[in-house]
Protein backbone atom coordinates (compact mmCIF):
# COMPACT_ATOMS: atom_id res chain seq x y z
CA UNK A 1 0.00 0.00 0.00
CA UNK A 2 1.34 3.18 -0.81
CA UNK A 3 0.43 4.99 2.35
CA UNK A 4 2.66 2.26 4.37
CA UNK A 5 5.85 3.67 1.97
CA UNK A 6 6.09 6.91 3.96
CA UNK A 7 8.10 9.63 2.17
CA UNK A 8 9.34 7.06 -0.52
CA UNK A 9 5.58 7.29 -1.76
CA UNK A 10 5.47 11.11 -3.11
CA UNK A 11 7.70 9.66 -5.98
CA UNK A 12 5.25 8.31 -7.46
CA UNK A 13 3.45 12.00 -7.65
CA UNK A 14 6.23 12.16 -10.21
CA UNK A 15 7.01 8.63 -11.35
CA UNK A 16 3.58 7.33 -12.53
CA UNK A 17 2.43 9.99 -14.40
CA UNK A 18 5.70 10.31 -16.08
CA UNK A 19 4.78 6.59 -17.12
CA UNK A 20 1.53 7.52 -18.27
CA UNK A 21 2.67 10.58 -20.08
CA UNK A 22 5.67 8.65 -21.80
CA UNK A 23 2.96 6.19 -22.99
CA UNK A 24 0.70 8.77 -24.46
CA UNK A 25 3.82 10.46 -26.19
CA UNK A 26 4.47 6.83 -28.11
CA UNK A 27 1.29 6.55 -28.63
CA UNK A 28 1.09 9.55 -30.59
CA UNK A 29 4.63 9.22 -32.17
CA UNK A 30 3.36 6.26 -32.99
CA UNK A 31 0.18 7.12 -35.31
CA UNK A 32 2.08 10.48 -36.85
CA UNK A 33 4.68 7.93 -37.93
CA UNK A 34 2.11 5.62 -39.77
CA UNK A 35 0.47 8.96 -41.29
CA UNK A 36 3.85 9.57 -42.71
CA UNK A 37 4.58 6.47 -44.37
CA UNK A 38 1.50 6.31 -45.77
CA UNK A 39 1.32 9.88 -47.09
CA UNK A 40 4.45 11.09 -46.25
CA UNK A 41 3.71 14.55 -45.16
CA UNK A 42 6.50 16.46 -43.60
CA UNK A 43 4.72 17.47 -40.29
CA UNK A 44 3.89 14.21 -39.96
CA UNK A 45 7.32 13.17 -39.39
CA UNK A 46 7.71 16.34 -37.56
CA UNK A 47 5.09 15.32 -35.07
CA UNK A 48 6.39 12.04 -34.88
CA UNK A 49 9.80 13.17 -34.24
CA UNK A 50 8.80 15.07 -31.38
CA UNK A 51 6.34 13.27 -29.49
CA UNK A 52 9.08 10.53 -29.60
CA UNK A 53 11.77 13.21 -28.08
CA UNK A 54 9.46 14.25 -25.45
CA UNK A 55 8.54 10.70 -24.94
CA UNK A 56 11.84 9.21 -23.92
CA UNK A 57 12.56 12.42 -22.14
CA UNK A 58 10.02 11.50 -19.82
CA UNK A 59 11.25 7.31 -20.13
CA UNK A 60 14.08 8.77 -18.60
CA UNK A 61 12.87 10.16 -15.90
CA UNK A 62 10.99 6.93 -15.25
CA UNK A 63 14.12 5.25 -15.29
CA UNK A 64 15.64 7.77 -13.05
CA UNK A 65 12.83 8.08 -10.32
CA UNK A 66 11.76 4.39 -10.00
CA UNK A 67 15.68 3.28 -8.41
CA UNK A 68 14.90 6.74 -6.13
CA UNK A 69 11.54 5.47 -4.98
CA UNK A 70 13.20 1.47 -5.00
CA UNK A 71 16.13 2.19 -2.99
CA UNK A 72 14.14 2.32 0.65
CA UNK A 73 11.22 0.09 -0.83
CA UNK A 74 13.44 -2.70 -2.13
CA UNK A 75 16.48 -2.00 0.05
CA UNK A 76 18.72 -2.09 -3.78
CA UNK A 77 17.77 0.78 -7.12
CA UNK A 78 17.46 -1.88 -9.60
CA UNK A 79 16.04 -5.54 -9.99
CA UNK A 80 15.84 -7.04 -13.16
CA UNK A 81 11.74 -7.77 -12.87
CA UNK A 82 10.07 -7.61 -15.78
CA UNK A 83 8.13 -4.00 -15.90
CA UNK A 84 12.02 -2.71 -14.98
CA UNK A 85 13.36 -4.27 -17.83
CA UNK A 86 10.18 -4.00 -20.44
CA UNK A 87 11.05 -0.32 -19.79
CA UNK A 88 14.81 -0.36 -19.78
CA UNK A 89 14.06 -1.83 -23.57
CA UNK A 90 11.49 0.77 -24.69
CA UNK A 91 14.20 3.59 -23.96
CA UNK A 92 17.08 1.29 -25.51
CA UNK A 93 14.81 0.74 -28.73
CA UNK A 94 13.65 4.93 -29.12
CA UNK A 95 17.82 5.33 -28.82
CA UNK A 96 17.66 3.34 -31.33
CA UNK A 97 14.91 5.18 -32.87
CA UNK A 98 16.65 8.39 -32.74
CA UNK A 99 20.52 7.02 -34.37
CA UNK A 100 18.73 5.61 -37.45
CA UNK A 101 17.13 8.95 -38.07
CA UNK A 102 20.40 10.74 -37.79
CA UNK A 103 22.83 7.85 -39.29
CA UNK A 104 20.40 6.98 -42.14
CA UNK A 105 22.11 9.26 -44.80
CA UNK A 106 19.13 11.25 -45.86
CA UNK A 107 16.37 12.75 -44.26
CA UNK A 108 13.82 11.06 -46.03
CA UNK A 109 15.42 7.57 -45.71
CA UNK A 110 15.86 7.98 -41.79
CA UNK A 111 12.09 9.72 -41.53
CA UNK A 112 10.62 6.24 -43.30
CA UNK A 113 12.99 3.86 -41.36
CA UNK A 114 12.59 5.84 -38.02
CA UNK A 115 8.59 5.23 -38.55
CA UNK A 116 9.30 2.08 -39.15
CA UNK A 117 11.19 1.39 -35.92
CA UNK A 118 8.87 3.56 -33.81
CA UNK A 119 5.25 1.70 -34.71
CA UNK A 120 7.18 -1.58 -33.47
CA UNK A 121 8.51 -0.39 -30.96
CA UNK A 122 4.93 0.78 -29.67
CA UNK A 123 4.09 -2.66 -28.66
CA UNK A 124 6.27 -2.40 -25.99
CA UNK A 125 4.54 -0.10 -24.36
CA UNK A 126 1.45 -2.90 -23.39
CA UNK A 127 4.18 -5.16 -22.54
CA UNK A 128 4.97 -2.33 -19.62
CA UNK A 129 2.05 -2.00 -18.77
CA UNK A 130 0.49 -5.41 -18.64
CA UNK A 131 3.83 -6.95 -17.02
CA UNK A 132 2.53 -7.30 -13.73
CA UNK A 133 -0.40 -9.86 -14.84
CA UNK A 134 1.91 -11.52 -18.21
CA UNK A 135 4.90 -13.11 -15.67
CA UNK A 136 5.09 -14.81 -12.29
CA UNK A 137 4.09 -13.53 -9.53
CA UNK A 138 7.39 -14.39 -7.60
CA UNK A 139 9.26 -12.46 -10.67
CA UNK A 140 7.52 -8.99 -9.87
CA UNK A 141 9.22 -6.53 -7.92
CA UNK A 142 6.49 -4.16 -8.84
CA UNK A 143 3.60 -2.98 -7.16
CA UNK A 144 0.28 -3.69 -8.41
CA UNK A 145 -1.49 -1.19 -11.01
CA UNK A 146 -4.54 -0.91 -8.47
CA UNK A 147 -1.71 0.96 -5.57
CA UNK A 148 -3.25 4.28 -6.33
CA UNK A 149 -6.84 3.16 -6.59
CA UNK A 150 -6.68 1.42 -3.16
CA UNK A 151 -5.35 4.66 -1.10
CA UNK A 152 -7.04 7.17 0.10
CA UNK A 153 -8.95 9.70 -1.34
CA UNK A 154 -6.75 12.45 -0.73
CA UNK A 155 -3.70 10.39 -2.71
CA UNK A 156 -6.14 10.16 -5.42
CA UNK A 157 -6.69 13.38 -5.69
CA UNK A 158 -3.11 14.50 -5.36
CA UNK A 159 -2.63 11.86 -8.09
CA UNK A 160 -4.84 13.19 -10.71
CA UNK A 161 -3.57 16.47 -10.09
CA UNK A 162 -0.53 15.75 -10.42
CA UNK A 163 -0.88 13.66 -13.51
CA UNK A 164 -3.14 16.77 -15.20
CA UNK A 165 0.14 19.03 -14.70
CA UNK A 166 2.30 16.53 -16.18
CA UNK A 167 0.11 16.21 -19.24
CA UNK A 168 0.34 19.82 -19.52
CA UNK A 169 3.93 19.42 -19.41
CA UNK A 170 3.96 17.52 -22.31
CA UNK A 171 2.06 19.02 -24.56
CA UNK A 172 3.78 22.32 -23.50
CA UNK A 173 7.03 21.14 -24.47
CA UNK A 174 5.84 19.60 -27.70
CA UNK A 175 4.47 22.49 -29.12
CA UNK A 176 7.67 24.81 -28.38
CA UNK A 177 9.52 21.76 -30.09
CA UNK A 178 7.40 21.17 -33.20
CA UNK A 179 7.84 25.21 -33.61
CA UNK A 180 11.67 24.68 -33.52
CA UNK A 181 11.73 21.74 -35.70
CA UNK A 182 9.91 23.56 -38.59
CA UNK A 183 12.33 26.53 -38.34
CA UNK A 184 15.24 23.92 -38.36
CA UNK A 185 13.82 22.51 -41.56
CA UNK A 186 12.87 26.13 -42.74
CA UNK A 187 8.91 25.74 -42.56
CA UNK A 188 6.85 28.18 -42.54
CA UNK A 189 5.65 28.66 -38.67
Amino acid sequence: MIVDQEWAQKIFYYHVPLAWNFFIAYFIAMIFSLKFLFKRDIFSDIYALVFAEVGTLFCVLVLITGPIWATPIWGKPWTWEPRLTTTLLIFITYIVYFMVREFSGTLEKGARLAAIICIIAFFEVPLIYFAVDMWAPEAQAHPGRNAIAESSDLIQKLFKFSLINFSLILFSMVKFRIFVEKKLRGLNV
